[in-house]
Order: C-alpha cells, then sequence, then structure tokens
C-alpha cells in the first residue's frame, strides 16, 4: 500500500507525455517537398537525306584475262643458238624472241637459187630452140614432130623454173622462221627451253613451246550473270528504261581483291548467245584500259554493272538505320521535337550511303547520332548536321541545340 502513491504519480507522468508528443512531432513536422524540375532534352543530331540521280547495279565476280595470248613456237626445226630477252619483261612486236642455227636452212636456200639460175637458162635455151623449129617447119625443113617436141620441151622447162623458185621462196621463209619474233607486243613468259636444245617444227606434234606471250593493254574481264538478273534487265530493256550492252556502250566497274569500291572504268563488249544450262549464267565480257598495268590475267575481280537509266533517290547515313523486330526503321525528329520511328525499305549501297526506297521524304530530319538515347514520343534538342558517310565522325551534339523546322 505503501508504494500505490509513487504509481499512481509514474502513470501520470507517461499520461501528460501521451497527450503532448503528437503536438510536438506535428510542430517538427517538414513542409511538402517541391516537385523535381522536367529533365533536358536529349541533344541528337540529325540530317536531311540526300537527294542524288543514282543508278541501281548488281555485283558479280569474275576473271581477268588477257586480250592476246600467244604461245611462241618455232616453225623450223633446229638446234636453239640463242635467248634474246629477259623473262618477264616487256617486248614490242617484231622483236627476235630466240634465234635457231640457220645454217642448214641457209644452203638449202643457195641451193634453191642456184637452181633457178640453171633453169631460166634451160628455158632460155629450149625458147630458142623453139624458135628455131617453127623457122625451119615454116621452110618444110622440118617435121611437125619435131616442132610439137621443142615446144613440150620449152614448156617443161617453164614449169620446173616456176617450181624452182616456189623452192627458194620456201627457203627464204624457212631461214627467217630461224629467228623467232614476237607476233605482238605484251610481257613475256620464262623460256621452256634453253640454247643448245634441239626445237621441234610446229608440223612435227604441234612443234616445240619455247614461251607464251600475253598482251598487257587493254584487258579482259569475263563474268558471269545470273538467270534473275539477265531477266529482269531484258524486261528493262523491253519497258525502255534500259539499252541492251549488244546495242549500245553499258560502263561497268571493277575492284581487285586489295581495293576499296571500284576504281576501274571499262565497257561491256561482248554477250554470250546462250545461257549455260549448268550453271544457269550468261557470260559477259568486259574490257579495261590498263595502261599503268595494274590488271594482271588470271586475278580475282569484283565487277559492279549498271542496271536501268539513272534515277532519283533519297539516301541516308547507314548509321541512321535501326531494326525493330526484323523491320529496319530510323528516327525522325517532327516538328515539335519529338522522336518519330519511321519504317523503310532499303535499297542498294551507294559512296558509302544506302537507297532508301520507301517510308522516307526530302523534307524529314533523321536522327543520324544519338539513337542509343532516344525512344518513340521522346523530346529531343536536334542539331541539324550534313549526312554523315563512311569514314565520317560527326561531333557530339551540345545541349540546347537550335530548332530546325522541318
Amino acid at each position: 500500500m505503501n508504494d500505490f502513491p509513487r504509481i499512481h504519480a509514474h502513470s501520470l507522468v507517461i499520461l501528460g507525455l501521451a497527450l503532448t508528443l503528437p503536438f510536438g512531432l506535428a510542430g517538427c513536422a517538414r513542409a511538402p517537398a517541391s516537385a523535381p524540375p522536367p529533365a533536358a532534352a536529349t541533344p541528337v543530331s540529325v540530317s536531311q537525306p540526300i537527294e542524288r540521280k543514282i543508278n541501281d547495279y548488281s555485283d558479280f565476280t569474275g576473271r581477268t584475262a588477257a586480250v592476246e595470248t600467244v604461245e611462241i613456237r618455232a616453225r623450223v626445226t633446229g638446234y636453239l643458238d640463242k635467248v634474246n630477252f629477259k623473262e618477264g619483261t616487256l617486248v614490242k612486236k617484231g622483236d627476235v624472241l630466240f634465234e635457231i642455227d640457220p645454217r642448214t636452212y641457209q644452203a638449202a636456200l643457195a641451193y634453191s637459187k642456184a637452181e633457178v639460175e640453171r633453169l631460166k637458162s634451160q628455158r632460155d635455151l629450149d625458147a630458142i630452140e623453139l624458135h628455131r623449129s617453127e623457122d625451119l617447119m615454116r621452110r618444110g625443113a622440118e617435121t611437125r614432130e619435131n616442132f610439137d617436141r621443142a615446144a613440150a620441151k620449152r614448156s617443161g622447162s617453164v614449169a620446173a623454173l616456176v617450181a624452182a623458185e616456189a623452192q627458194a621462196q620456201r627457203g627464204d621463209l624457212d631461214v627467217g622462221f630461224t629467228k623467232v619474233a614476237a607476233p605482238i607486243s605484251g610481257r613475256i613468259g620464262r623460256t621452256l627451253l634453253t640454247v643448245g636444245n634441239l626445237v621441234q617444227s610446229g608440223d612435227q606434234n604441234g612443234g616445240t613451246l619455247l614461251t607464251t606471250l600475253v598482251s598487257v593493254d587493254p584487258m579482259y574481264v569475263y563474268f558471269d550473270v545470273d538467270e534473275h538478273t539477265l531477266l529482269r534487265v531484258r524486261q528493262l530493256i523491253r519497258e525502255g528504261k534500259a539499252k541492251s550492252a549488244r546495242d549500245a556502250k553499258l560502263t561497268v566497274r571493277l575492284g581487285l581483291a586489295n581495293e576499296e569500291g571500284h576504281p576501274h572504268e571499262g565497257a561491256i563488249d561482248f554477250v554470250d548467245n546462250q545461257v549455260n544450262p549448268r550453271t544457269g549464267t550468261l557470260r559477259l565480257r568486259g574490257v579495261f584500259p590498263n595502261k599503268d598495268e595494274v590488271l594482271s590475267p588470271g586475278l580475282f575481280a569484283r565487277v559492279r554493272v549498271p542496271i536501268g537509266e539513272p534515277h532519283p533517290a533519297l539516301l541516308i547515313s547507314e548509321r541512321a538505320i535501326d531494326t525493330d523486330q526484323g523491320q529496319k526503321i530510323v528516327y525522325v525528329v517532327n516538328n515539335k521535337d519529338e522522336v518519330v520511328a519511321r519504317p523503310i525499305r532499303l535499297g542498294a549501297l551507294h559512296d558509302g550511303l544506302r537507297v532508301i526506297e520507301d517510308g522516307l521524304r526530302s523534307s524529314d530530319r533523321v536522327i543520324v547520332v544519338g539513337l542509343q538515347q532516344v525512344r518513340p514520343g521522346a523530346v529531343v534538342a536536334p542539331k541539324l548536321v550534313p549526312m554523315p558517310v563512311a569514314g565520317f565522325q560527326a561531333p557530339p551534339p551540345t545541349v540546347g541545340a537550335a530548332k530546325t523546322p522541318n
């Protein structure tokens, strides 16, 4: 009983604290926070599509080939005396490449010439005897039989002379053939036969192959066009939207394995007359100037052939193209500076820019820098820059860029 006053007093203290606590907390409560400031518009770089006249094209693979290729073979038999060129160098038409021992043919030529002179004398003598026999026959001192015999002898000597002259001409040719000359200008190959070896003439098993010679300027490129492209081009020709390579000069471009693009320009000069049924392709040939000898026979080549006539097109940088569920899109900025996703249909690549066949207008502002930072419906701060091409490094967009009218 003695503890009751003490417990009662303690309860009164707790009750007083409980009554005063809400008022104390209310007095210490913070004022409600203000709304956060709106986020700054994302800076992006935009470009308008480039309007340009272009040619559609198709790419093929091919091989270079020399316009002229010659296998150098001897036309007479004999031992090889001299080789007058350095392997792999350029030679001119008419240069003497090989010399074959000519002594046998020179002796045969001398004999033939002597035989010609002998038969000339015989012909002249027979002509005199024929004239004498004719005179005697008119005077009745010669029989007709003797006259006919003299006439036949004279005719025989004339024919023998003609044969001997032909043999002498053949001998003269044989002597000339002992010097094997270049039939064309070009680059010579390696020597397949060295001095001292016996060379067989072309009349014996095709003759001994001495070396090869190829022309260097211009150069051919052979390539095969697939059936689908062939039918497409023929349809364009019927519609008057393209010209046939058989009727007009059709420009074609070429690039080698170590070259960027297609720096060499030539023209198609041959179209085969039938499609290869085994491959379903048509063989074409382009001819290219080669004064600097960049092209050599047998090289792999990338060939670009224009399809149809030039036509206007819109082109953009490939860095502006994105993919959404398999659909190619670009992000454009409307007149409210809002991002809009635009589905597009892609065309061919021209000079580092991609043709847009459908989905864009020339006045559209296409985002080219900052694609990863935007989403459809977002407000951006666009900065107009030239359309970037391959290798172009655009400066990063800055906050507060000037608004470009649509």
